[in-house]
């Protein structure tokens, strides 16, 4: 774990200070889970459920705020089991889906979800012939409900084909008043309505928390970077914690600790805990 400046360790001990009110949010990919070439092969880090345990006795509450469908995280990560022990240990665990489109939480059990944005349902029915065109066609369409997600890793040439197809992915979002969101070796496309951002504050709001605390690794997690940095500097103690790659290394920049990826993640927040 390393500190990027003086003042991000007096975030971290701010924080300290305040930790039985304060909230986690976390994202799944990259961050309690590594990141693989398949993204239905993914599945918590080994330690994950151990440290969330033990967090789960010294916080509020825990957020899991990814830009997957909550049904898939669940299923993933086991979840609902893993929630129904932390509730044991004092601390309730949440799943923010779709960047804070869906909601779960282990004492309600239900998934609740709006409708796909409009525009989405033409998108996809245009999506093959843009990729053929972007001579991109092998590259692994993921439907999520309320996005699509268009991934190159395992693509010959991930990182070109993700550039052949950024630009034409951008003119077509565009057409149906969709947003896209770059990530690692893929982009997502779905509505603007909703980032993971606001999911960060709704869940800072809905707890009263008094610290709030969110890791992540990828594009899509600026704007959680962005709302815990809006609500320190509006006097909550924050922290801003970066499960580092090679692949974003942008991120470093607005964070205050800096991990070697979900196991040094798993690690903060063994350490937190204590």
């Amino acid at each position: 774990m390393e500190f990027t400046s003086a003042a991000a360790r007096e975030h971290y001990d701010a924080v300290r200070e305040v930790l039985a009110g304060t909230v986690v949010g976390l994202d799944f990919d990259g961050t309690l889970s590594p990141v693989v070439d398949d993204p239905e092969s993914a599945r918590l880090h080994p330690a994950a459920p151990g440290a969330l345990l033990e967090l789960a006795e010294v916080v509020r509450a825990v957020a899991v705020i990814t830009g997957r469908p909550a049904r898939q995280a669940i299923a993933m990560g086991d979840l609902d089991a893993l929630g129904n022990a932390m509730l044991d240990r004092g601390a309730e665990l949440f799943v923010f889906g779709q960047y804070g489109n869906e909601r779960w939480s282990a004492t309600e059990q239900r998934i609740r979800s709006p409708r796909p944005p409009a525009g989405l349902a033409t998108f996809e029915r245009e999506l093959p012939s843009v990729l053929r065109r972007a001579g991109a066609a092998d590259a692994f369409v993921e439907e999520k409900g309320l996005a699509v997600a268009v991934h190159t890793r395992r693509m010959d040439d991930p990182e070109g084909a993700l550039d052949r197809i950024r630009e034409p992915l951008a003119d077509l979002a565009e057409r149906h008043h969709l947003t896209l969101e770059p990530g690692r070796n893929v982009i997502e496309v779905r509505s603007g309505d909703m980032h993971k951002g606001r999911a960060v504050r709704t869940f800072v709001a809905e707890q009263e928390a008094s610290g709030v605390v969110f890791g992540g690794d990828d594009l899509g997690d600026i704007e959680a970077f962005e709302a815990v940095r809006d609500l320190r500097a509006d006097g909550l103690p924050g922290l801003v914690v970066c499960s580092a790659s090679t692949e974003q290394p942008d991120l470093v920049d607005l964070a205050d600790v800096v991990v070697d990826g979900p196991a040094g993640v798993v690690e903060m927040l063994g350490l937190l805990a204590r």
